[in-house]
Parts: structure tokens; C-alpha cells; sequence
């Protein structure tokens, strides 16, 4: 892997994190159509640890609300009030939601990496998961706020994270369109959605971080790309983070849901021409 296109897949990665069009799937087609080869070993470790460079980003810019679930969480465990405040209780919510992505991905680890390999699938399912933000925006009411989060919620939401350990389904298109279909505004949805992110993004890492290792000089021959992509997913996550954010205050998921399926209809097309 060349430094230009770790650079590329970084900033492809950032884009794509948290926009709802799965930046998996995108780290599996990009280079795909460009005919890009890649041992498959590799490229599921490289894909995973540049996700912690949009992991910064996230936390760059919810460094406040972190600051203050950390300390809530922490001051509620002291005092023995564990659900005492709305911060303490969104940490903790944070945490549930986490739970069944974490088992299944474990339990399946291997099951998950083979879809990697297989284009059509990842494409067929980019198209199929648009159904998703579709639902959302019709049946959604956006009415509720993160204050009113029940127990249940969470839950729910930490299982539709389940669905995005599959290429092609968006680990933020599910969560969103989850948060949506149980009330919450489409701001709210998603500012759950990314602080579930964070975990998320951390857990997979330091599994793909394992496996780094594990390999000898598999480290030192992806050292610099994975700086490169690094760097690249941090940049540009922060600013399409930012932009989502204000989009999403006025605009709806359609147009995220109509570029899933031209593109993966796109990708299925070049797929059956190349045989």
C-alpha cells in the first residue's frame, strides 16, 4: 500500500464514518473499482485501525459532553447514584448501547471478516440497508429528546448496531435510523449515535491491534500508511462531522439513501460486467 493511497482510503474513511453510506463498504468498493490489490489480512487490519483517526475527531469535538458523561458517570458511582444525573444516565445508556455489538462481534469475528471479501454482497447490501433511512424519515416522529432516553431505548439502538458488523449497512445509519424510529429528532439520534461511536470505534481497534501484532512485520510494513490514513480520517472525520451536524438540523436522511443505491447498484453493475 502506497502513502497516496492510504491518504485516499483515510480521507474516503472520514467521509464516510459518519455520513449514513457505510465507510466499510466504501473501503471495500473504493479500491475495488480502482483495481487496487490488497492482501485481504491486511486490509481488514488497515481498515479498522483508521477508523481510530475519525475516533479523534469525534472526540475532538464532543470533548465537552465527554468531559461532562465521564465525570457524571463517576461522581454517580461515588455517591451511589449511578442514574443521578442526565449525564451519568447517557454515559451508562452509551454503555448498554454498546453491549450486543460487542458479543456479536466477538462470537462472530470470523463470520464478519469473510463478508469483507465479497463485492456483490457488500453492494446488495449498501442498496438494501437504504431501507433503513427510509423508514426513519416516514415513520420517525422526531418529536423526543436525549433527556427522555429510557432504558429501552438504548437497547434497542445497541442492537440495530449489531446489523452495521456487516459491510454495507452503516454502523450510523443504523443507530440513526434506530433513534429516529423510537421518537428522537434527527440531532439527538445522531449525537447518540456518534458518542456510540467512540466505544465502538475503540473496541474494534484494539481487537485489529491484536491482530497487528500478531503478524511479525506486518507493524513496520504498514507503519506509514497507517500514519498516513490516520491523519487523513482524523482531518476530514472532524469536518464532516461538523457538517453533518447542521445538515441534519433542517434536512432529511432521502438523499443518503438515494446515493446507497445508485452506488451500489453501480458496483453490482461493474461486478456482473467483470464477470
Amino acid at each position: 500500500m502506497t502513502l497516496f493511497q492510504a491518504i485516499l482510503l483515510g480521507i474516503v474513511q472520514g467521509l464516510t464514518e459518519y455520513i449514513p453510506v457505510s465507510s466499510t463498504a466504501h473501503l471495500l468498493l473504493v479500491p475495488w473499482l480502482l483495481d487496487w490489490k490488497f492482501d485481504p489480512a491486511t486490509t481488514f487490519v488497515f481498515t479498522v485501525l483508521i477508523q481510530w483517526g475519525t475516533l479523534v475527531g469525534v472526540a475532538i469535538y464532543f470533548w465537552r459532553d465527554i468531559g461532562s458523561i465521564v465525570r457524571g458517570v463517576l461522581s454517580g458511582l461515588i455517591q451511589r447514584r449511578p442514574l443521578g444525573t442526565p449525564e451519568a444516565r447517557l454515559g451508562w445508556f452509551v454503555i448498554v448501547a454498546t453491549v450486543p455489538a460487542v458479543i456479536f462481534g466477538l462470537l462472530l469475528k470470523d463470520f464478519f471478516e469473510s463478508a469483507f471479501s465479497v463485492v456483490s454482497v457488500t453492494a446488495a447490501l449498501l442498496i438494501a440497508a437504504a431501507a433503513l433511512l427510509i423508514a426513519a424519515e416516514r415513520w420517525s416522529r422526531r418529536q423526543r429528546r436525549l433527556e427522555s432516553m429510557r432504558l429501552a431505548d438504548s437497547i434497542a439502538i445497541g442492537l440495530s448496531q449489531v446489523l452495521a458488523l456487516l459491510p454495507g449497512v452503516s454502523r450510523s445509519g443504523a443507530t440513526l435510523s434506530s433513534g429516529m424510529l423510537r421518537g428522537f429528532t434527527r440531532a439527538d439520534a445522531a449525537r447518540f449515535s456518534f458518542l456510540m461511536s467512540i466505544p465502538a470505534l475503540l473496541g474494534a481497534g484494539v481487537i485489529a491491534l491484536k491482530d497487528l501484532l500478531s503478524v511479525p512485520g506486518l507493524l513496520a510494513a504498514l507503519a506509514g500508511p497507517l500514519a498516513a490514513g490516520f491523519l487523513a480520517a482524523a482531518i476530514s472525520g472532524y469536518l464532516c462531522l461538523r457538517w453533518l451536524l447542521g445538515y441534519l438540523q433542517q434536512r432529511s436522511l432521502s438523499v443518503f439513501a438515494v446515493y446507497r443505491v445508485a452506488f451500489g447498484a453501480l458496483c453490482l453493475l461493474i461486478a456482473l460486467s467483470r464477470g
